[in-house]
């Protein structure tokens, strides 16, 4: 009986250490709460736009050419007359996706070509790097537009090409990783057990490789949404009238000249929250696992 009260006793203060231990990594680490608060703030903002601002973000009004921020159009409106908000709102549901997707793409190739090059070592893993080395040797932001260009601007070939400009990061980090699992101990215990060299690979091996990956895939968000940002204000991604955050920006530059700060300020304020909300997310995550990863 004294056991059974002990466990309950456990289970009753789970919650409660977890939430201490949350507080406690929060305040240990203030810019990983900043870089919550701000991607909570902006995606709560944006989401009730969307229900709370009666406009459609692709129907224009005359009557209502580039009218600044009022209490009928909180963030003013474009050359169209169109809301702003809802503009912002819409691309929030585009912009975020897109970034989430091209950052699952490219951690998904990059973990299953790098453990196979990092594992299998010899010439797969010279005929992988070296081509990981060409692909490094640009830009990933020049790739990416070089892609689109010759792809086309689509929002499937925008994804395509961000992700494939993130791929050999992820390579070069999931390789480093294996190469020093695949020396411990536990790797020899699954070859003897009878696992194939592709089950112990992908198995038993890769899982204890995902922390670093997933670290600086959360950095990558950040330059995924800028990526998707710059090719639509180039015009070489995303084209109007989609209202896509970088489609927004370019639209309102025009006009800036004119006193009319309101169209490209507030896109280019949302691409800039986002960007920092993420920025901060990753470099806290980085220096927490860099912390456990040194045994502090």
């Amino acid at each position: 009986m004294e056991a059974v009260g002990e466990v309950e006793g456990l289970l009753s203060r789970a919650p409660e250490s977890r939430l201490s231990r949350s507080v406690l990594l929060l305040r240990r680490h203030p810019q990983l709460g900043a870089g919550l608060a701000i991607l909570v703030a902006l995606v709560t903002t944006l989401a009730l736009a969307q229900v709370l601002v009666p406009y459609d973000p692709l129907r224009g009004d005359s009557s209502t050419v580039l009218e600044p921020p009022s209490q009928a159009h909180p963030l003013g409106t474009d050359s169209f007359g169109r809301d702003i908000l809802s503009r912002i709102a819409q691309g929030a549901w585009l912009d975020l996706p897109i970034a989430f997707t091209t950052v699952a793409i490219a951690i998904t190739l990059g973990l299953l070509i790098g453990a196979l090059a990092g594992y299998t070592g010899g010439l797969v893993d010279m005929v992988v790097m070296r081509a990981t080395d060409i692909l490094m040797a640009f830009p990933s932001f020049i790739l990416a537009m070089v892609m689109v260009a010759v792809l086309g601007n689509s929002v499937p070939t925008v994804v395509i090409a961000i992700a494939v400009s993130f791929v050999p990061d992820f390579i070069r980090l999931a390789r480093g990783e294996v190469l020093s699992e695949r020396e411990l101990e536990y790797v020899d215990a699954a070859r003897c057990a009878g696992n194939s060299e592709w089950r112990i690979m992908y198995i038993q091996l890769l899982p204890n490789c995902l922390t670093p990956v997933l670290v600086h895939g959360t950095l990558c968000l950040a330059w995924a949404i800028l990526d998707v940002a710059g090719l639509a204000f180039l015009g070489i991604g995303i084209t109007p009238p989609t209202p896509e955050w970088g489609v927004l920006v370019s639209e309102g530059v025009r006009h800036t000249i004119s006193g009319d700060w309101w169209v490209s300020l507030f896109p280019g304020a949302t691409i800039l929250l986002a960007a920092l909300g993420f920025n901060l997310v990753g470099d806290s995550l980085r220096d927490i696992t860099a912390r456990e990863e040194r045994g502090q």
